[in-house]
């Protein structure tokens, strides 16, 4: 073994996974079935609401910002130009074009953004104003001709007015106080009142996550952005209380929330875990940040910062901080992770706020094969091509001999035909 756990994680138990799977998919296959009687049922279950629409009028929203401090209002504007302007340079990166490969036959590709998407914006235990933000702004740099935000009621059966303002400052086309898997049911085949989408996007907790994954196939999704990960490689420079920090903050997301430390110092190990304790003690938010600490946050000692890297790429975490004395020279040994945070300066809730990249971000190591939802999410790279009679002539002899061989005999015919008339 390559490395030594000085703080384990608590196992997975497989039965809560089937329960959920098996909970998720009946709330669906109602939502399904019964439209909407299924979303007022669901949400007076869950939320204690059951209203006559679920549709918020922009006249309504608008109103939200009576109830926000004028210095949340100011920062929200910047958090939306940071997001925007992000967005629009990546959009920047991709490319239509056109090219002659062979003589006589063009090929090319086109960037299409998809029709309709549904952003879900969860407002659980926090009502995290940038959720919305990180969602919608890319599908709109993205050109995305209809947006629709669900978020869920809190007690007093309405979204949260940081939430709803957020929505409404960005032109959401159609907002829904709606919330939980008969959400993602609802954007996924449509109800009597919510046309469905084609594409979903956002974070959320389990029941949400699960609800994605068993629509996936009717719908577009992003990825399963589950509960909120943080890992942190960190050399004998780095500050204890700047790692307890920064771990603590992903940790008060979700009890199920993952904080990791991977070190090559046994001193500083030994030493952010007193330091995690003494600033859990100082947190309004102990109770849900130790319960993600104790039962699924890890330590880990290596010798090396090679090693260091090959655990986090292995563990593949949403968010990873390098705090090194040269941490870009890690840089290029590492392959999976949602986003990077570079020097102990970057703290990692700069980007969850108002930096500008997404904080929407795959978890549970779903980083080994996605990034995290950027405007390229909402576009479709679709290809096209043309060919004149010479390259058709060439064409047909290679498909004509690969079909023959394969015993697709219609395959075989359709360049047959082509071959036999365009001589002629």
């Amino acid at each position: 073994m390559y490395y030594r756990e000085i703080k384990k994680a608590k196992p997975v138990i497989e039965e809560d996974i089937r329960q959920l799977q098996e909970r998720v998919g009946a709330i669906l296959k109602r939502v399904r079935d019964e439209g909407d009687d299924a979303l007022r049922h669901y949400s007076k279950t869950f939320d204690g609401f059951e209203p006559e629409s679920f549709l918020i009028l922009p006249e309504q929203a608008a109103k939200a910002k009576e109830h926000l401090p004028a210095e949340v209002i100011e920062e929200l504007d910047v958090a939306i130009e940071q997001v925007s302007a992000f967005a629009r340079t990546q959009k920047e990166s991709m490319v239509s074009f056109e090219k002659e490969f062979l003589p006589g036959m063009r090929m090319g590709q086109r960037i299409i953004p998809v029709d309709s998407c549904g952003c879900y914006v969860p407002a659980g235990r926090y009502p995290c104003l940038t959720s919305a933000v990180m969602s919608v702004i890319p599908a709109k740099v993205a050109g995305v001709n209809r947006i629709v935000a669900c978020s869920p009621p809190g007690r007093d059966g309405s979204i949260n007015p940081g939430i709803l303002y957020t929505m409404f400052r960005m032109g959401v086309d159609e907002m829904y106080c709606l919330g939980g898997a008969h959400a993602i049911g609802a954007l996924a085949f449509g109800t009597e009142s919510i046309r469905r989408v084609d594409l979903i996007v956002g974070p959320g907790n389990q029941y949400v996550m699960e609800a994605k994954r068993q629509v996936f196939g009717t719908v577009g999704i992003d990825f399963l952005a589950g509960p909120s990960e943080c890992m942190v490689i960190a050399d004998e420079t780095a500050r204890a209380d700047y790692i307890a920090a920064d771990i603590l903050a992903q940790c008060e997301h979700d009890p199920n929330a993952r904080g990791a430390l991977v070190t090559t110092s046994e001193r500083l190990a030994l030493e952010t875990l007193r330091e995690i304790e003494r600033q859990l003690k100082e947190r309004t938010t102990e109770e849900v940040a130790r319960a993600s600490w104790e039962n699924k946050g890890v330590v880990v000692l290596v010798s090396s910062l090679e090693d260091a890297a090959r655990y986090a790429n292995e563990y593949a975490p949403e968010h990873l901080e390098i705090h090194t004395s040269a941490p870009r020279e890690i840089l290029p040994l590492l392959k999976h992770y949602g986003s990077l945070f570079l020097g102990q300066n970057t703290a990692e809730v700069y980007a969850d706020k108002i930096a500008g990249t997404n904080h929407i971000l795959p978890t549970g190591g779903a980083a080994r094969y996605t990034g995290g939802l950027w405007v390229g999410m909402f576009m479709k790279v679709v290809t096209h091509m043309e060919v004149n009679l010479q390259a058709s002539l060439l064409l047909a002899k290679y498909a004509e001999t690969q079909a023959t061989y394969e015993g697709m005999d219609a395959h075989r015919f359709a360049a047959a035909i082509r071959l036999k008339t365009l001589k002629g």
